[in-house]
């Protein structure tokens, strides 16, 4: 598994190197923002993690001209920046998950396994069902060809019920994908919440989220019994 690492402290880009190839990746190391541009545009890789504070070409301009070259490529932002726009801004400008300095390595490692699992799951970037269109690819998606505003949970929401179509998403299931997203509250009823507002954004869509008492929420066609 090939593994780009954007970071400009040289120390710690030394450390994460040797624990992530004892791992099992395949590391290339980039030390600032503009090699990391180079590599991840030139060269194939199955995963990056990058630092948002990197010199020459910051992160956050590294990952939008990555996305808007339409890579699909799994990124973990890993940085010093921890505060809630922070965090929006990084998932909301493409990436897949979010981490803060200090952080323990058994837990960047098994997030970065989750990211590559995801990726292998989805299968094709755009899907199409009812009149919905979803692009992972270019984090788009459209009702009727009308732009479909999405906050990063919804869209975390909706990709998971569209990955399990016509099969029960459990809310276990939706809060362990919502668990890399600390961008916005979690309440008791915060899932509740965020199915109401998804039912409300597909309503012509042509599909809609059945809830299963007791078990969890079913997407489907909109003609099935609600």
């Amino acid at each position: 598994m090939n593994l780009l690492l954007a970071e400009d402290d040289a120390i710690l880009a030394d450390a994460l190197s040797v624990q992530l190839s004892r791992a099992g990746f395949t590391v290339e190391h980039a030390p600032n923002g503009a090699v990391a541009e180079y590599l991840l545009l030139k060269h194939s890789f199955d995963v990056a993690v990058l630092d948002l504070g990197l010199p020459m070409v910051d992160g956050m301009t590294v990952l939008k001209r990555l996305r808007a070259a339409r890579r699909n490529l799994p990124v973990l932002i890993l940085t010093a920046l921890d505060s809630m726009e922070d965090r929006v801004a990084g998932l909301n400008s493409g990436a897949d998950d979010y981490m803060c300095k200090p952080f323990d390595f058994p837990e960047l490692e098994a997030r970065l396994y989750a990211l590559l699992r995801r990726g292998q799951s989805q299968g094709d970037h755009r899907v199409e069902a009812g009149h919905l269109v979803f692009d992972r690819e270019g984090r788009r998606a459209s009702v009727r060809g009308e732009s479909l505003e999405l906050s990063p949970r919804e869209w975390m929401l909706l990709d998971l019920l569209l990955r399990e179509r016509d099969r029960v998403v459990t809310k276990e299931q939706i809060s362990q994908d919502w668990a890399q997203d600390r961008s916005e509250s979690s309440g008791a009823n915060s899932i509740e919440v965020y199915i109401h507002r998804l039912r409300r954004k597909l309503e012509h869509s042509g599909l809609s989220i059945r809830t299963v008492r007791g078990l969890g929420y079913l997407l489907e066609a909109s003609t099935a019994v609600a």
